[in-house]
């Protein structure tokens, strides 16, 4: 399995980012109030931060003491610590296009508002870091069996 790349996550980032900007405009041109997310969502993604490293940190301890693990366990580990950064990402770009747009009008949003977005966009930050670190204590090290050829077929001494 490839780790997260950098650009995947600048791109998704970047789109979200977009859909954000393009949401409140909309939003906006109806006659709306712009959209504010909860006080509640910069914790959450906290919490999913936090749950990402506890299931890679036993994986790190396997893999740094010697101890077989059991590889879907690992397996497991990286695929959360993969999505949350992913959603690290949409999340932080999302709220940067919502702040965007709030800056940009030509009155002072609210407060309430600007802080709830500029708290999405910080835990969603810390939610992708955090994600790729665990994605990186989930690499197990490479089996002796791993350098020899799997395919053996020219090989006249092989069944």
């Amino acid at each position: 399995m490839k780790r997260t790349s950098l650009g995947l996550l600048a791109v998704l980032a970047v789109l979200a980012a977009a859909g954000g900007f393009v949401l409140d405009h909309v939003l906006t041109t109806m006659g709306r109030t712009t959209f504010t997310p909860s006080l509640l969502l910069p914790v959450l993604l906290l919490l999913i931060a936090a749950a990402s490293l506890g299931v890679a940190w036993p994986v790190r301890a396997s893999v740094r003491n010697g101890i077989r693990i059991d590889p879907f366990r690992a397996t497991r580990a990286v695929t959360l610590a993969r999505a949350s950064s992913l959603v690290g990402a949409i999340m932080a770009g999302f709220g940067a296009g919502l702040l965007a747009f709030l800056l940009s009008r030509p009155i002072d949003p609210p407060v309430g508002s600007t802080v709830a977005m500029v708290a999405l966009i910080g835990s969603a930050i810390v939610l992708a870091i955090v994600a790729l670190i665990a994605e990186q204590f989930c690499t197990l090290p490479k089996d002796p069996d791993d350098s020899e050829p799997r395919d053996r077929a020219g090989d006249p001494g092989t069944a």
